[in-house]
């Protein structure tokens, strides 16, 4: 008889992100598509809060039995291997940089494929696409209004960051 491993079962990333004050969410590759479905419930709550502030309500009626929207401050990191993949969420990347007004939602996308900023073998891509993006408002890279990274994000520093901006917060992780 062959031997067989079982591993799991695994809860899905996504199920109490709501539950939290600020989300990290890491996605990889094709593996950021459920992600993106939570990036696009932030947007949408964002949307639905503005409107509610500005008075608009659906079919004349407010509705103020909506459980509220614990997340207050979304973090999104992208990585993947080839720019290419960057064409699968280039919609909601835009929608994102277009609707988010209030800067609620920090979207960054990493290209593991090309060397480190700062690496000699990087320099020409680095400052044509500062360029593009400082001219046009878009990524040469990503196609989006994302300004993409180059190289793996240092882990250390992006748990940091989140830790050191929200000190009295909750923060969930999404991966």
């Amino acid at each position: 008889m062959p031997r067989l491993l079982i591993d799991g079962p695994y809860g899905a990333p996504a199920q109490d992100y709501k539950n939290y004050d600020v989300i990290l969410l890491v996605g990889l590759g094709i593996g950021a598509t459920p992600l993106i479905s939570i990036l696009k419930d932030v947007l949408n709550n964002i949307k639905q809060h503005r409107d509610e502030e500005e008075g608009v309500v659906e079919n004349g009626v407010k509705d103020n039995k909506r459980k509220p929207f614990a997340t207050k401050r979304a973090y999104f990191y992208w990585v993947t291997r080839e720019e290419g993949s960057f064409e699968w969420f280039k919609g909601v990347m835009n929608e994102v940089a277009e609707n988010d007004k209030e800067g609620v939602i920090e979207l960054h996308n990493y290209c593991t494929s090309v060397y480190e900023e700062g690496d000699a073998r990087s320099a020409l891509i680095t400052m044509l696409q500062s360029l593009h993006h400082a001219k046009n408002g878009v990524d040469i890279v990503s196609g989006t209004r994302v300004k993409t990274h180059f190289a793996r994000p240092n882990w250390r520093n992006v748990f940091k960051h989140a830790a050191l901006k929200h000190p009295n917060q909750r923060v969930g992780k999404c991966v």
